[in-house]
């Protein structure tokens, strides 16, 4: 039978690269919701509100459902599965919509100043950031299982 490792937290590096291949695919999502907004209304035209800015916030919307439903269904991000890594309730339990959806906004807040929540990750026991205080989550290195040997 195989049998799971306990979980480590995951550190400040490897949640910064996860977040990096998540803002890529936020990058071109909103690369492509400009591509259609060129295709249907024509170049955007300088001085004038444009419709193109729109993309900016498609995006956001974008980004608060694709993290909030990932991280409820499947524990981790496209970025965080490269990864290895998943977050869960600080208890161990898949985190469900609302904290998930908490966690997304406190986000924001881990950006203040210069980004010390997300580095709270690198600095706690625990490595947990300010977001996931707030949500009550926490983020681990997915277990990998081992396999017995049979004789």
């Amino acid at each position: 039978m195989d049998q799971a490792t306990p979980a480590r937290p995951a550190g400040f590096w490897i949640r910064a690269v996860a977040l990096a291949l998540d803002v890529l695919v936020f990058l071109l999502v909103q690369a492509s919701f400009k591509w259609m907004a060129t295709a249907i209304l024509g170049p955007e035209v300088e001085g004038v509100d444009s419709p193109h800015g729109s993309a900016g916030l498609f995006t956001l919307l974008f980004s608060a459902a694709y993290t909030t439903v990932l991280h409820t269904v499947a524990g981790q991000t496209i970025g965080k599965s490269l990864v290895g890594i998943r977050v869960v309730a600080v208890d161990g339990t898949p985190l469900t919509a609302g904290p998930a959806f908490l966690r997304y906004l406190a986000g924001f807040l881990s950006l203040l100043p210069l980004g010390f929540g997300f580095l709270m990750a690198g600095l706690r026991r625990d490595k947990r950031a300010l977001h996931d205080l707030i949500a009550g989550s926490r983020v681990e290195r997915r277990p990998r299982r081992q396999a017995t040997h049979c004789p």
